[in-house]
């Protein structure tokens, strides 16, 4: 049966994406070129560019698609426990251990932000991973688990911390280290039974 049209662009979008992956994950943004990933995704130079205008916007596809995959792993880390502080824990620790992942590490935490822009890179953590510890420490508050107030600067404060942590881990920090200082500062949001 033939391919159609629209499954042989799709096959061509998602061969970038993964090469583009690829190599950007092993070599940072600054040392590859869009050329060589068509190549070695066996397309075209005018195949990549139909697809993403740029090495920009293919990097940009790739730290979208890494954001999202990300926020799922968190969620999923989350998914299994009823006790709505045990979902956080579980998902701040999930999100920690992706510093570990060449991937997250090169991609998302050292790359993106300087070739994004922080404000871009941020807008696409708060739509992955962020809005779920949004929703979380929301439930917490509506419980009565941890103060009820503002949650947006709680949700910065937390993401940013977790990012420095996550970044940290990545370049070689101690993980079980960054877990147990993680436990100290959730310990202090929690409210007194």
């Amino acid at each position: 049966m033939a391919v159609n049209r629209a499954e042989q662009r799709a096959a061509t979008r998602r061969a970038l994406l993964e090469e583009g992956r690829r190599q950007f994950a092993a070599d940072g943004y600054h040392h590859v070129v869009l050329a060589e990933v068509a190549r070695a995704a066996g397309v075209t130079k005018g195949a990549a560019y139909h697809h993403f205008d740029s090495k920009a916007g293919l990097f940009r596809a790739v730290v979208s698609e890494v954001q999202q995959e990300l926020g799922e792993r968190v969620a999923r880390a989350a998914e299994p426990y009823e006790d709505l502080w045990a979902q956080l824990r579980a998902g701040c620790r999930a999100f920690l251990s992706a510093g570990t992942d060449p991937a997250v590490r090169q991609i998302l935490l050292l790359d993106a932000p300087t070739v994004l822009g922080w404000d871009e890179w941020r807008a696409m953590d708060e739509e992955a991973s962020a809005r779920h510890l949004a929703e979380a420490l929301t439930a917490l508050a509506s419980a009565g688990v941890i103060a009820d107030q503002p949650v947006e600067p709680l949700t910065r404060l937390l993401s940013g911390a977790l990012n420095e942590a996550a970044l940290w881990i990545a370049q070689g920090g101690n993980a079980q280290a960054a877990e147990r200082a993680l436990d100290r500062l959730l310990a202090g949001l929690r409210q007194a039974a």
